[in-house]
């Protein structure tokens, strides 16, 4: 869908994901505005923006992902850089919502960072967040801003009807997955399964029990985030236990940090389908490793700001 740009139109990108943003701005039709982001000799960032943004509608592009510490600072300054310049919006684009897995205090004496992002955010000066799969649904409600999150389901569940699999059966690796998992089971017409998996520390993960049926069935486990992929290969181990005739796994997010892209080679699951919300280098680009592009869901949905329309409808 094609959406008429007004001149107070421009967008920005950081260092996360320029190539993102870069197919986000060719199907929007507009070019990416002309900023630097410099260091000083102690590292500190330094930004300059170097066309004028007064009375702007600014979307500004940047994933909080590896190094997430510099990431979340670049987009910091930017958002003030912005505000101080006298944007009139300030909408940030975050494909990959950052600290978001400490969104509670499961123990005493933890923090709750996915609400400390939220603060900062708005602090600096963001007036609206766009971002996709955030960990917890209930993260939208830690701004006073609006958010608007898309979802990844649909994205993923295309490539699965287009790829033709039968007799599929879609997994949840875990118990807060589930929801997930039944919205993409809903789009393929499929019956879910989830695995019970028992966390005894971050990080690290045993799998207790797989419920449903798994066996002479393609088994697709989908998640939203693969980290340093232990539990998605735990649970690939488990379904081809199970009798699974074949295991795919799918997810927005793929951090694949650590030892993640060996342990997805080297396990049963013959493709890992994910997302380029945060950009993979070449050494973790594997051949069982194919990236879907979200730059038309987000180009909609930033068409969709930016002309008043309603976003609703991509969250079907």
């Amino acid at each position: 869908m094609s959406y008429q740009l007004k001149n107070c139109f421009k967008m920005f990108a950081l260092n996360s994901n320029r190539q993102l943003a870069s197919e986000m701005a060719l199907l929007l039709g507009c070019e990416l505005g002309k900023s630097s982001v410099t260091r000083f000799s102690d590292g500190e960032i330094q930004i300059n923006i170097e066309e004028s943004v007064r009375g702007s509608d600014v979307f500004l592009v940047q994933s909080t992902s590896y190094p997430g510490n510099e990431h979340i600072m670049e987009l910091l300054i930017m958002i003030d850089a912005l505000k101080r310049a006298s944007a009139k919006n300030i909408n940030v684009v975050i494909p990959y919502y950052g600290f978001a897995r400490q969104d509670r205090k499961a123990r005493s004496r933890e923090p709750i960072t996915a609400k400390l992002i939220a603060n900062l955010l708005e602090k600096a000066g963001a007036t609206r967040i766009l971002t996709i799969d955030l960990h917890a649904p209930q993260i939208q409600g830690f701004f006073d801003i609006p958010v608007d999150q898309l979802l990844g389901v649909p994205i993923l569940s295309e490539y699965y009807q287009y790829k033709g699999l039968e007799d599929i059966v879609v997994v949840a690796p875990n118990q807060g997955g589930v929801v997930r998992a039944r919205k993409m089971a809903s789009k393929l017409n499929a019956p879910i399964a989830f695995i019970d998996i028992r966390r005894p520390k971050p990080d690290l993960a045993e799998v207790t029990n797989v419920v449903g049926a798994i066996e002479g069935r393609n088994a697709i486990i989908i998640d939203g985030v693969i980290d340093t992929a232990t539990t998605m290969t735990l649970a690939a181990n488990a379904l081809v236990d199970a009798g699974a005739k074949s295991v795919y796994a799918c997810c927005t997010h793929a951090i694949l940090s650590g030892h993640a892209v060996s342990r997805i080679k080297s396990s049963p699951i013959k493709e890992l389908v994910v997302t380029n919300t945060i950009h993979l280098p070449e050494e973790k680009q594997a051949g069982n490793i194919t990236s879907l592009s979200v730059a038309p869901l987000f180009a909609d949905a930033i068409g969709r700001i930016h002309n008043e329309i309603a976003v609703s409808p991509l969250f079907e």
